[in-house]
């Protein structure tokens, strides 16, 4: 599609918010003001960073993590414990705690972001926010960043009750903006939650791919346009 569209939804974590910067950094430095006697730092980071990975790669529990962030790491830090042979589940959730307090001070919109959302308002353009996730913590991040004032309709999985690519999501949000989907953009960084969910109903999708990496061969969709930043976004609009 080129030109204006008429309405765009639009992804937050990892395509408005940067959420992985300065995660390990995060980590670490509640590992080395939490970490039992004796045991160096470090070691507790690469035990975490292997949980954490091993919990976010099954779906089920992904779900479950999303729908608890606190709860979630507070669990992967109770296995990267065990695999240690540490048993002090106090500590662990101290590490927990202090790292997912970190993180809601430290996340921050991407360079441009903000700048990009103010340029598509101008315009008159009409947007949705669509995130997945719980409800706390979503409505606290877009909250601390004003995000709500850029929106027209924002839908959160943890007050939805469906979380992308659930088709229904994109349904809400088309229907909220009263915008059929073949005139409406998708903009975000998961190939499966955000462009796959909103290629099925037609809608023009453009994937922000931060790596530059490309698209992966794995893929099973082709997103119609590909930015490496969100701030690529206005060289579409014309």
């Amino acid at each position: 599609m080129n030109g204006v569209p008429a309405a765009i939804l639009f992804d937050m974590d990892g395509t408005i918010l940067d959420w992985q910067s300065g995660m390990d950094e995060s980590w670490l430095a509640s590992c080395e003001k939490h970490a039992p006697a004796g045991i160096a730092p470090g070691g507790v980071l690469a035990a975490i960073q292997s949980r954490r990975t091993w919990f976010w790669e099954d779906a089920a529990r992904a779900l479950r993590g999303r729908m608890d962030l606190d709860g979630a790491s507070r669990e992967i830090v109770r296995h990267a414990f065990a695999d240690l042979g540490l048993l002090d589940h106090d500590i662990a959730h101290r590490i927990a705690d202090d790292y997912r307090a970190a993180r809601a001070r430290t996340i921050a919109p991407y360079p441009g972001a903000i700048d990009t959302l103010e340029a598509v308002r101008a315009r008159g353009i009409p947007m949705a926010l669509i995130t997945n996730g719980e409800a706390r913590s979503q409505r606290r991040s877009i909250e601390r960043h004003a995000l709500d004032g850029y929106f027209d309709c924002i839908v959160i999985e943890g007050e939805f009750g469906a979380g992308k690519p659930d088709e229904r999501v994109f349904r809400h949000a088309l229907a909220t903006l009263t915008c059929d989907p073949a005139r409406a953009w998708m903009v975000g960084d998961s190939l499966e939650a955000d462009i796959e969910g909103a290629d099925a109903l037609g809608v023009h999708t453009v994937w922000v791919d931060a790596a530059g990496h490309g698209l992966p061969a794995s893929a099973r969709v082709t997103p119609g346009r590909i930015i490496t930043t969100i701030a690529g976004l206005l060289d579409g609009l014309e």
